[in-house]
């Protein structure tokens, strides 16, 4: 690599560089997160691809359980078949955005404030008195407009324009969502850096959910955090492999545990501090909530997911104070790699128990999801 290219990398912090001894040749290492994404200008222009460790069909399965979005399993068809991971996210948003707009774009309703010569809609009382005192017209007011220029529809050609944005798209695809993003005519670009529009499944947009999954999760990985907190946009898509594997686990180990105690689950549940006065906030990746003596729902299982194969004195230590904080005798670590056992904690009067699971990332989908569900009843087999 060129010194430039390799001052880019180094910038980016999306991977370790360092130097071999032979002049211009380096060692790479990625860090936590896949994908692909094109850095600098000139000289230190470079194309960077990080393919990550599991299967691609595996990792569009943990994908489909972020949160906030639905599942979309059925496009799982298209990503077996393909080794790359972008090309497998593209191929799936252009089957889904096919099925959603082979009826046209959808209408909707939207809420517009608008200046006007006659009455549309509702009068903006404050605003006319505010801005016009004493004039008839022209007038402030406020209707519901039917426009393709929804939410829906925003979040599709944002999805679109990124994708064509991401390097090495293969040209027929990017022909599709060009194709795509013509059909979305008269509709607003997201500003970027601006909120994703927010949304509501109904009967209404029910034909495009599955391609809003997955426009979610496309524009999701079009930026990243330097570890300084600085967040920047990339030409291209990234994904953090632990955040992947934390919502992975707390929605589908949820689900599993609802389906076999019942209750209710709690990914990423923020709604405990460890210090009086609400500080300090924790964040267990999973609480699973069952009716007490009382009948009233409190915390019974707590789960913690640790992206890595060998577990550190710290994830114990956190473990320990979910558990002391949420008042239980059993907290869970689940591992993507290395060896299961139980660590045993003497506390005043009782014992705490800190079990290490193991989850194989790299087991085809059908035998994953029976082991999540093993581990569900292992989990439930340790409740008092």
């Amino acid at each position: 690599m060129t010194p430039e290219q390799v001052w880019e990398l180094d910038r980016s912090e999306l991977l370790d560089v360092r130097a071999t001894g032979r002049a211009g040749t380096y060692r790479l290492r990625a860090r936590d997160r896949v994908g692909a994404v094109r850095l600098g200008r000139g000289p230190g222009r470079v194309r960077l691809s990080i393919e990550p460790k599991i299967p691609v069909d595996r990792l569009m399965y943990l994908l489909g359980y972020a949160p906030s979005r639905l599942q979309w399993q059925d496009q799982q068809v298209d990503a077996v078949a393909r080794a790359d991971l972008l090309p497998a996210v593209a191929h799936a948003f252009n089957r889904a955005a096919r099925r959603a707009l082979r009826a046209g774009p959808l209408f909707g309703y939207r809420e517009t404030e608008d200046t006007l010569p006659v009455l549309r809609g509702r009068l903006r009382a404050s605003a006319q008195l505010s801005r016009r005192p004493g004039l008839v017209v022209p007038l402030e007011v406020t209707y519901d407009e039917h426009t393709v220029d929804i939410a829906e529809n925003r979040l599709l050609l944002g999805a679109a324009r990124r994708l064509l944005r991401v390097p090495g798209m293969e040209p027929r695809l990017r022909a599709e969502l060009q194709g795509f993003a013509a059909q979305l005519d008269g509709v607003n670009s997201l500003v970027p850096g601006a909120p994703v529009p927010a949304w509501q499944p109904s009967r209404l947009n029910q034909r495009y959910q599955p391609v809003l999954a997955l426009a979610a999760l496309i524009l999701g990985g079009a930026s990243y955090e330097f570890e300084d907190g600085r967040n920047v946009s990339v030409d291209g898509l990234v994904f953090r492999m632990w955040q992947v594997y934390e919502d992975f686990l707390g929605r589908a180990l949820g689900e599993a545990l609802v389906n076999l105690v019942g209750g209710r689950a709690e990914p990423a549940d923020r709604n405990h501090h460890l210090a009086v006065g609400r500080r300090h906030v924790l964040k267990p990746d999973l609480v699973h909530y069952l009716p007490g003596a009382s009948g009233v729902a409190g915390p019974a299982i707590v789960v913690d997911a640790k992206y890595k194969r060998g577990f550190r004195r710290e994830d114990l230590y956190q473990m320990l104070a979910y558990c002391v904080r949420l008042g239980l005798d059993d907290g869970h670590l689940v591992y993507a790699g290395g060896r299961p056992g139980v660590v045993r904690v003497p506390v005043p009067g009782k014992e705490i128990r800190l079990h290490r699971h193991v989850l194989d990332l790299s087991l085809p989908q059908a035998e994953l999801s029976s082991r999540v569900d093993a581990l569900a009843e292992t989990l439930a087999r340790a409740l008092p």
